[in-house]
């Protein structure tokens, strides 16, 4: 999968489950996934155009919200169940799609070179 598929899947499902989180329990945390889900969308298309600055914050824009997915909201979701745990494990997939994306991606101009 390209990087620039991956990132906009990953964008959106930031944007939709985020604001879906912040429906069902009105916490503006919630919408944490929603505010680097957004800036995502936008870097699609410098993605897409091979802009290696843009593909670089998109990188770590990526991480950020993986790693804070991960260590804080993960552990919390896991004691909580239900639909949030959906969500949250929703958005680490899909953050983790878009990373391997980015690397082989990365990978791939390294040796084209």
């Amino acid at each position: 999968m390209k990087a620039s598929k991956a990132n906009l899947i990953n964008s959106f499902s930031l944007i939709i489950f985020g604001v879906w989180g912040y429906i069902d329990s009105s916490s503006i945390t919630a919408l944490i996934p929603v505010m680097i889900g957004g800036p995502l969308l936008v870097c699609t298309s410098g993605i897409e155009k091979g802009n290696k600055v843009i593909s670089h914050l998109a990188v770590l824009a990526t991480l950020v919200i993986l790693v804070a997915l991960i260590g804080m909201r993960l552990p919390k979701s896991l004691d909580q169940g239900g639909v949030g745990l959906f969500r949250v494990i929703a958005m680490i997939s899909t953050s983790l799609l878009a990373m391997v994306a980015f690397v082989r991606s990365f990978i791939k101009n390294r040796k084209s070179k």
